[in-house]
């Protein structure tokens, strides 16, 4: 079975397949393209004209929860809990985290201080509210690295980034939360699910979209 992840170098989305695809040391090959000039044949896959697709042999998944759930039904090691309960209760707070991931954007692209400070107000209280369900650590749900904590993996790669320009993040995220993110980072499927020279091509977007923050870069 040949396995294509097709992807844009700094999309969220794509890490988390990536890391899934690490935990589980599955070869794969992967393919960026340029979404704002995507090639053709990208167009006549994509339903939606966004990445990540998943090429296997012939067939074509997109969305990166499908792709995840896919992967984790036919390669070993099971990431998803057990328990069906705890399991649905992942796949919300999974959502959750895309959520995060879009808000988290807004204040990337943020084009003046008002802006900035609007977003982390919302980063806020997304963060008291995800704060109240992690574990003590080192992952979401203790010692076990899941499903969930590869969909939330990619937000703190980039918060890291975030951070480095605008102080502000250090103090706002609460200690839990931020364990929970060195526990990520830490971790080597993690560490290896970026693009190479990832944080320059991160900065080097948020600039080209005015980027109120990344401008100090």
């Amino acid at each position: 079975m040949s396995l294509e992840l097709v992807s844009f170098a700094i999309c969220p989305f794509v890490q988390r397949a990536v890391i899934a695809l690490k935990e589980k040391q599955v070869d794969f090959k992967i393919t960026y393209i340029d979404l704002e000039n995507p090639p053709a044949w990208f167009k006549e896959i994509s339903p939606f004209g966004k990445v990540p697709l998943l090429r296997i042999d012939q067939e074509v998944l997109f969305e990166s929860a499908v792709i995840n759930e896919y992967l984790d039904e036919v390669y070993s090691p099971r990431l998803h809990p057990d328990d069906p309960l705890v399991r649905a209760k992942h796949r919300g707070w999974i959502e959750f985290g895309s959520n995060l991931i879009f808000e988290q954007y807004k204040l990337m692209v943020a084009t003046d201080d008002d802006g900035v400070q609007q977003q982390c107000e919302a980063l806020g209280g997304l963060f008291a509210r995800l704060a109240n369900e992690v574990s003590d650590g080192p992952y979401f749900m203790g010692d076990q690295f899941t499903l969930l904590d590869t969909a939330y993996a990619p937000f703190f790669t980039r918060y890291e980034i975030l951070k480095k320009y605008h102080e502000e993040l250090e103090e706002l995220i609460p200690s839990r939360l931020a364990h929970w993110g060195r526990s990520l980072l830490a971790r080597d499927s993690v560490k290896a699910s970026v693009a190479d020279d990832f944080e320059q091509k991160f900065v080097d977007f948020g600039k080209s979209k005015g980027s109120f923050i990344l401008a100090r870069a």
